[in-house]
């Protein structure tokens, strides 16, 4: 016996439901997104199994590593967060031992930052890359890809009305207890 077709959900639209026709298009994109959220996602979780930290935190981590002496406003500069954002990920991986931070001699408002043992080991013991997937997958990609990319995909944030003000990792990356992962930094 045939099975009964599904009702369709309240909000999809007819072609996307079916799945045929018009509707084609919008599932291959869809299947898309899922396959890039995925590999995000499924990083992400790797890279906490084998650091036994979030993503945030050991991209945070490397670009300390990189900098040693680097301040707060330029780590948020260069993770392209919010500088409240930096500050919170610091405060955790002080909590946690990974990172040292110490006053400027110079300018006591400001603070220097530098890798602890801790934090060198969690560094080696985490897969590549420390930012992510998708930001070194974009890195590969070609100018021209690129702007086509991010036309298209400023249509479609225009298309579900996105807070453009979420765009940064500051509005994902503050769990309470500091070791969330985002997309953004995937």
């Amino acid at each position: 016996m045939p099975a009964a077709p599904r009702p369709r959900r309240s909000g999809a639209s007819a072609p996307a439901a079916e799945g045929a026709g018009a509707g084609e298009p919008a599932l291959r994109v869809l299947r898309r997104f899922r396959l890039v959220f995925n590999a995000v996602k499924t990083h992400f979780q790797q890279v906490e199994k084998e650091a036994g930290i979030g993503g945030a935190q050991l991209w945070a981590l490397s670009v300390i590593g990189a900098s040693p002496e680097i301040g707060v406003k330029a780590l948020a500069h260069a993770m392209d967060i919010h500088q409240a954002t930096a500050s919170n990920l610091v405060k955790a991986l002080v909590g946690a031992q990974l990172v040292a931070a110490e006053r400027n001699a110079v300018d006591r408002r400001t603070v220097q930052l530098r890798l602890r043992p801790a934090g060198a080991r969690a560094l080696r013991r985490a897969p590549g890359p420390f930012a992510g997937v998708l930001p070194k997958a974009l890195a590969t990609l070609d100018p021209g890809t690129l702007r086509r990319l991010d036309k298209d995909l400023a249509t479609l944030i225009i298309a579900i009305q996105a807070d453009a003000a979420a765009a940064t990792l500051g509005r994902l990356a503050q769990p309470a207890a500091g070791r969330g992962t985002s997309c953004a930094g995937s």
